[in-house]
């Protein structure tokens, strides 16, 4: 099944249609919200957001495959490395991946990413894939400035939709071994990072039973698993976003994203009719 959220609601894609199932995924995934099916909506009327759009937690894993610790200049870590991101982050594909004028060195970072379906605790790698709802593509957008300007990747990591996510979860039924996908990124059509999610060093198993021993995890809550080979920063010279660029991750059985890079630069506030919200638009 795939399932996805929307203004309103959240649904699962029926050929090319969305059958919405009720208001709150993340009720559904922890059972406490059984889906109620309502009258199908085409596929192409639904704009589509973060699939799960207001997890309790975002976990990022860093250094996850060899090629890619070697070629940010990092020996291959004894055990995983973590940072957070906020929802703040998120977006839906097909948004926009909005710069401020701070960031000057924006890359992208092509990953799979997991959702957790019910509470975990201290979990054993044996059994940790039993608490995963399904998978998602997701664009680990960075600003390499502001994440190296201190001893934290905090402020680079976390800049306001720097975090597409989607188009949809993929259930974990629905996917034979997520330790065996190909992974890619295509800026502008050009393949910029081709691996496969056997290469990570810590596999998602490891991973959740690693996480859960200090974090109980709950239903919602997005792990993204690490990127490999091929960022901008590893090319010489760095070969970040700029403007006007378009961005493609793609992973084997679950999906791709597309996002446009758009500068926040000039623009004026007006209603999002899908959200309520108040966001720019752009020339």
């Amino acid at each position: 099944m795939r399932l996805v959220s929307f203004a309103g609601g959240f649904g699962r894609i029926e050929g090319e249609s969305v059958v919405p199932m009720g208001q709150d995924i993340v009720a559904y995934l922890r059972g406490t919200q059984p889906g109620r099916d309502a009258t199908p909506r085409p596929l192409g009327d639904v704009v589509l957001g973060a699939p799960v759009p207001n997890p309790s937690k975002i976990i990022c894993v860093g250094l996850n495959y060899y090629d890619h610790a070697t070629e940010a200049g990092f020996t291959a870590p004894d055990e995983p490395v973590l940072f957070a991101k906020y929802p703040n982050c998120l977006v839906g594909s097909n948004a926009d991946i909005v710069v401020p004028d701070i960031c000057s060195a924006v890359d992208y970072e092509a990953e799979l990413g997991l959702v957790i379906g019910r509470t975990a605790s201290r979990v054993s790698a044996a059994h940790a894939l039993d608490y995963v709802a399904g998978y998602m593509c997701v664009n680990d957008v960075s600003d390499r400035v502001l994440q190296m300007r201190g001893s934290q990747w905090t402020r680079g990591k976390t800049v306001d939709t720097f975090l597409p996510a989607g188009p949809w979860l993929t259930t974990a039924d629905e996917v034979e071994d997520p330790q065996a996908l190909e992974i890619r990124c295509l800026v502008n059509g050009e393949v910029r990072q081709a691996a496969s999610t056997s290469q990570m060093i810590f596999g998602l198993a490891e991973l959740v039973s690693f996480i859960s021993q200090t974090i109980t995890l709950q239903p919602g809550d997005l792990i993204a698993t690490g990127t490999p080979e091929g960022v901008g920063m590893g090319s010489n010279p760095p070969r970040y976003l700029n403007p006007g660029d378009e961005v493609v991750v793609e992973i084997e059985g679950v999906g791709s994203i597309r996002n446009r890079v758009r500068s926040e630069r000039a623009g004026e506030m007006v209603p999002d009719q899908a959200k309520g919200d108040r966001v720019r638009v752009y020339d």
